[in-house]
């Protein structure tokens, strides 16, 4: 097991070896941040896709690279629209998805994947089956970033399921390190859902 993550970074440069552990650390902590309704998940978050960004660019995955600049992105505005306030009530509480916002969500799937797979054709990228997953996880992590940014229950069942898919696409791809982070991810994702739901029906029933 430990040949396995360790093999693929014999030949990698120190400083993209201590790149992906610092991206490792703060990318756990923002998930965790995001489980607690915490809102440093967007700070720590940014410094985790940023140098994600770097990685899979240097690595030519194109499809996760577009995704992690998005997410750095979509960061901000998340960090603005969790920090609203009015008096000393936040504005934007937790929330099921809504029928339109159902419906915007499948449209950014496919919209995302569409605009990923242009960018492969665009740098004229050969592409093969793990670059046709990073397409449709593009998709599902893409409007899962939307629904956390404004709150939405349903993005934890889309990380879930992304998280899931990544897994072993990293692991095949030799990023071991990368592979394990979205392990963690996934078991922070299913606590982050439970916790997000309890306080849905709390709310609710003290609505």
């Amino acid at each position: 097991m430990f040949d396995f993550f360790l093999e693929a970074y014999r030949n990698t440069p120190a400083f993209q070896i201590g790149l992906e552990a610092v991206a490792f650390v703060f990318g756990v902590a923002s998930v965790w941040y995001a489980k607690q309704e915490n809102i440093l998940v967007y700070p720590t978050g940014i410094i985790c896709t940023v140098i994600t960004v770097y990685l899979l660019f240097i690595n030519g995955y194109l499809g996760d690279m577009l995704m992690n600049f998005y997410y750095s992105v979509m960061s901000i505005y998340g960090w603005w629209n969790w920090s609203r306030k009015k008096g000393d009530n936040y504005l934007i509480p937790i929330s099921r998805t809504t029928t339109r916002e159902k419906y915007i969500g499948v449209g950014l799937f496919v919209l995302t994947m569409f605009i990923t797979y242009s960018v492969y054709n665009a740098f004229d990228y050969t592409l093969e089956i793990p670059n046709y997953i990073d397409i449709v996880t593009s998709g599902i992590f893409f409007t899962a970033m939307w629904y956390m940014a404004i709150k939405k229950l349903e993005n934890w069942t889309l990380w879930i399921l992304g998280d899931i898919i990544t897994i072993p696409l990293y692991a095949y791809r030799g990023l071991g390190m990368l592979s394990l982070q979205y392990l963690i991810f996934t078991i922070l994702a299913i606590y982050g859902y439970r916790e997000w739901k309890r306080n849905l029906d709390k709310n609710l029933q003290t609505a």
